[in-house]
């Protein structure tokens, strides 16, 4: 119908007042499309970010990140189609054995999942995500075997246990040893020559973890690793059982074949690699010894030296 007004009102907008310039900056473009693996939407960011933690560590490959540390008292889970079989066939304690889904298995993979079988460990299926977070990003191959936290001894019963078997006590003790490897190996070590147990300090030391147990070679299973809140306290309160100390530094002008209390009840301190004993567990120790060597080896490996001075124990306690 003429004359008829539409429905909205078509009044003529004016100029606007400009900025002047005050914000140009949001005018300027935000640079060059980032790549794909960049984009938060980027569908395989995932699967990228996988593959980057199973790089991690080769040379020439972007560093593992951080993990925040694990509890004392948390399993732990071992990651690698050879170090998960190695662990099983050590008897190392097992919980689960967790096993990729749509795995490619091999021979490996077959006998880790036989001896967890014959020996009641659960068997769990998982997706390759959940292997990476429980293994911490660590290289798995598709398997992962989870053990239970140390049960660690007091003290005190490392003494009664050698007394329970009516044998004269030969307690090791770690003073600085950081490598679980170097634990493992002086487990090792002290069950072949006949120790009662190993001590190790709460703070600053290896525990006994899953490299611990495979350098052991099953060895922990049949000797207790007891902690000590402060080790020269405990091994002052050795000394006041009737224990005597000796301990291992190469500074030392007496020979470990020397030493004539190796026959008495005994601690046999190993002190790390690169410091030896600290200042309070030297002055804690009635004797220090080395192991001699010639001049071009300038220290043992913490494993290697507990070997030897444990060997010379055996001997003269044979004798």
């Amino acid at each position: 119908m003429a004359g008829k007004a539409s429905g909205k009102s078509s009044k003529r907008q004016g100029p606007t007042r400009g900025t002047g310039g005050k914000v140009r900056g949001s005018l300027e473009g935000k640079g060059a499309t980032p790549p794909a693996h960049m984009r938060h939407w980027y569908k395989d960011k995932a699967r990228a970010e996988r593959i980057e933690r199973e790089a991690a560590g080769r040379p020439g490959r972007p560093a593992r990140a951080a993990t925040r540390p694990r509890r004392d008292d948390a399993p732990e889970v071992i990651g690698g189609r050879n170090p998960v079989l190695e662990a099983l066939r050590a008897g190392v304690p097992a919980n689960a054995l967790y096993v990729a889904q749509r795995i490619e298995s091999d021979d490996r993979v077959r006998e880790s999942i036989r001896i967890a079988a014959d020996h009641g460990i659960a068997l769990l299926e998982v997706s390759r995500d959940k292997l990476d977070r429980l293994t911490e990003g660590g290289i798995h191959q598709g398997v992962g075997l989870q053990i239970p936290a140390y049960d660690y001894a007091h003290p005190e019963e490392l003494v009664e246990r050698a007394r329970e078997a009516a044998e004269v006590p030969l307690i090791v003790a770690l003073d600085g040893v950081t490598d679980p490897r170097n634990l493992g190996a002086i487990a090792r070590s002290a069950t072949a020559f006949g120790a009662h147990g190993l001590l190790i300090p709460a703070r600053r030391s290896a525990g006994v973890t899953a490299g611990a147990w495979k350098t052991s070679a099953g060895t922990l299973a049949h000797l207790r690793v007891a902690r000590a809140a402060n080790l020269t306290q405990t091994l002052q309160a050795y000394r006041e059982e009737g224990l005597f100390v000796v301990g291992l530094d190469g500074t030392a002008t007496l020979d470990i074949a020397q030493v004539e209390l190796v026959t008495e009840p005994l601690v046999v301190v190993v002190g790390s690699e690169g410091k030896g004993l600290s200042r309070l567990v030297r002055e804690s120790c009635d004797q220090v010894a080395r192991i001699p060597m010639f001049a071009a080896a300038e220290s043992l490996n913490a494993g290697v030296a507990a070997g030897i001075a444990l060997y010379e124990v055996a001997q003269h306690r044979r004798r």
